[in-house]
């Protein structure tokens, strides 16, 4: 069984890049080449099979990867556990926590748009977790294909010391084979599907070009690796096994990027890529994983992956599968037996191992064991995204993952009673399996409120529960969470007065209410300067209840009033009539006077939003901020790019990234995040004050 290579020959990877940079097909090329699959299916082929990774009916539809697909290959004696992941930035957790437990990825690059927006994201991600990297210029046989400047641009835009290892023979559509720089020779790749590796001289007229390209792949790899740059200097004679081994150092070491090339569509290259996977990205031994013990106030412990010491290993991706939950574990240390007993590190609960099994795709290989370096699937073990599991000798948890912040959302529900189980249903299991995706009700509109990474990830979501849950949602635009206040000081002089036969009510209030001071830490302040008893002490508290009650609706669009101090200098009460009851009703009203004279606003939310794009895009980027009543803070240029940060009303934002997407050709992305509130301009004002007399009369008429 695959399960027992000894550790230097399990290679950890994943593939990661822009959307449309041909992830998912050089997937497919690689399971086709290590005998995993029998035959290739294209991403949008006309067959409508799709790509093996791409295994729900959404992806292959969209034609995009949505989760990110684990498997398993053999490539002559190592074993290459492979996740293939999304591009689009909507699923950029998919990215994250695949990179968490990867030990090596390839970074694909289009060989006609070179480092993209995308690219420089992942990038980013595979930074955080320091993954040694190889990039693979992917497309060769496209129009504008250009290997050299793609490389290039690794340097310029993303700060890697690049170092090209082979030689395109032709481009375009005249692209034919590669020149392997470290062994001097030529490869062909014949055969229907490419299969059949055809091994020649280099041709005459590449074997200039050839030499000079060789001296300078040395000399770059010589500045980074001492071993190789000493015997370099020396002018000594340098083997194909020194450059090898000075690559992989330096690789691991994250002081070079390997660049390569290829066509995954055109069969083109991907057997040299699988070569130089097994040859210069690390296997789990070479790369330090730390982990924190909780016994010893979360003092770093280096894991050590070996399957003699106790068992650590981390759950990083729940998927909800036929038989049950099923769970990504990557293992760190020691090894886990089909019936073992491993002990939740979150909530120390000790919990039976069922079933072990390696996945491929969406299918599933039964397996006993597992040891240190494993990336395996278990079904029936209940837990979260991100837990620890130990053998219970040890408790250790790992680092957490980085987790952004979601920056859109919307107001969801399900379209009959009947699904509202579903409904339910369907939100706890998807906020379990991605940490980005979040639900929460809004008290004020009532609403069930979910909140992404963009617009394309919560129609996923909503476009999931109707064909997993069978329940139709009807989504709405969210209600921004407006806020009221006051402009200057208004009086109140109140009394209430209800005679009904036998004891009635009496309670009069006197004072004013005023704006706070912009820097208050508090919303509402409640002052009492009542001298010589003209309201009785025990009906002080009755009054402050009174005011609290009053500032939860304003009465402009009934959302909360912040930002006010209520001051109480005078009064009067009855011996007989007064009653708590009586001086928080004359509280209420006598709010509602002071307010109406204090010359109420409207508040809405303002974001502050950053926003990245190509610099051809900056004026679209700019006029579209403007269009929604922006103001912009800042703006900057750097490797190509413009970031532009604004304060923009979260009220014009729904809908903003389909229209930045469309503006800057995909490759604009941005965050948002609260800032603070600010007055509503007054024909917007006035529009929401209808809206909420019309809502009001709605609802009169209702009752009647």
């Amino acid at each position: 069984m695959a399960t027992q290579v000894p550790i230097e020959k399990v290679r950890n990877i994943g593939i990661s890049a822009h959307i449309d940079s041909g992830k998912t097909t050089l997937s497919e090329r690689i399971l086709f080449y290590t005998g995993r699959i029998h035959e290739i299916h294209e991403v949008r082929g006309k067959d409508g099979v799709g790509a093996k990774m791409d295994s729900m009916d959404l992806e292959r539809e969209k034609g995009i990867t949505i989760q990110s697909a684990a498997t398993y290959a053999i490539w002559g004696e190592y074993n290459i556990n492979l996740i293939d992941t999304p591009g689009h930035v909507d699923f950029t957790i998919e990215v994250e926590r695949s990179l968490r437990v990867l030990d090596g990825a390839i970074l694909v690059l289009c060989s006609v748009s070179g480092v993209q927006s995308q690219s420089i994201t992942v990038d980013r991600q595979m930074k955080r977790y320091k993954v040694p990297r190889i990039a693979f210029v992917n497309k060769m046989d496209r129009a504008g294909a250009n290997y050299e400047r793609v490389a290039a641009q690794l340097k310029e835009k993303l700060g890697h010391h690049p170092v090209r290892l082979q030689v395109p023979i032709g481009a375009e559509e005249r692209f034919q084979g590669l020149i392997d720089l470290i062994q001097m020779k030529a490869f062909y790749f014949d055969g229907e599907s490419g299969e059949k590796i055809r091994e020649e001289e280099i041709p005459a007229e590449y074997a200039e070009k050839a030499k000079a390209d060789r001296l300078e792949m040395i000399e770059k790899v010589a500045e980074v690796d001492d071993t190789l740059g000493e015997l370099f200097l020396a002018d000594a004679a340098i083997n194909n096994e020194q450059i090898m081994a000075a690559i992989r150092r330096a690789t691991i070491a994250l002081k070079m990027t390997p660049v390569m090339c290829g066509s995954a569509y055109k069969n083109k290259g991907v057997q040299l890529l699988l070569n130089a996977i097994c040859s210069f990205l690390p296997n789990p031994a070479e790369i330090t994983n730390e982990a924190l013990d909780q016994k010893n106030g979360e003092a770093k412990v280096i894991l050590e992956s070996s399957p003699d010491k106790p068992f650590v290993g981390l759950a990083f991706k729940l998927e909800d599968g036929r038989y049950g939950q099923l769970t990504y574990m990557r293992i760190y240390q020691g090894k886990v037996s089909k019936g073992d007993f491993i002990v939740n590190q979150a909530n120390q609960k000790k919990v039976k191992v069922p079933r072990l099994v390696r996945m491929h795709s969406n299918e599933m290989n039964d397996i006993n064991d597992a040891r240190a370096g494993d990336i395996v699937a278990l079904f029936g073990v209940e837990c979260a995204s991100g837990d620890t599991f130990t053998d219970g000798t040890v408790a250790y948890t790992m680092t957490s993952m980085f987790v952004p912040d979601a920056v859109i959302s919307l107001a969801v529900s399900p379209k009959s009673r009947d699904a509202q189980a579903n409904f339910s249903k369907a939100l706890n299991r998807f906020t379990k399996e991605d940490p980005t995706f979040r639900v929460n009700r809004d008290e004020e509109s009532g609403q069930t409120i979910i909140k992404g990474m963009g617009e394309l990830h919560l129609e996923i979501y909503i476009e999931r529960m109707k064909r997993e849950y069978n329940c139709e949602v009807v989504a709405g635009k969210p209600q921004v969470a407006y806020r009221e206040t006051i402009s200057q000081k208004g009086e109140f002089y109140y009394t209430h007065k209800k005679q009904t036969g036998g004891s009635g009510q009496f309670a009069r209030v006197c004072g004013y209410v005023e704006p706070l001071p912009a820097d208050a830490v508090q919303q509402y302040e409640f002052v009492d300067d009542i001298v010589g008893g003209s309201i009785p002490r025990e009906f002080i508290p009755a009054c402050d209840k009174g005011f609290q009650e009053a500032i939860k609706k304003g009465s402009l669009i009934g959302f909360p009033v912040v930002g006010v101090r209520v001051v109480i200098n005078d009064g009067a009460f009855h011996a007989v009539d007064s009653s708590e009851q009586a001086f928080k009703t004359a509280a209420i009203m006598g709010f509602r006077e002071g307010y109406a004279a204090a010359k109420p606003i409207i508040l809405e939310p303002m974001m502050k939003v950053e926003v990245q794009a190509p610099e051809d895009f900056q004026g679209s980027v700019v006029g579209q901020i403007n269009q929604r009543r922006g103001t912009i803070l800042e703006s900057g240029t750097a490797e190509g790019y413009v970031t532009v940060v604004a304060e923009v009303p979260l009220n014009t934002m729904f809908g903003y990234s389909t229209d930045l997407r469309s503006a800057t050709q995909g490759k604009g992305e941005f965050t948002m995040e609260f800032s603070k509130y600010t007055p509503v301009p007054r024909n917007e004002a006035e529009a929401l004050m209808a809206q909420y007399k019309e809502k009001l009369a709605a609802e009169q008429a209702a009752r009647k």
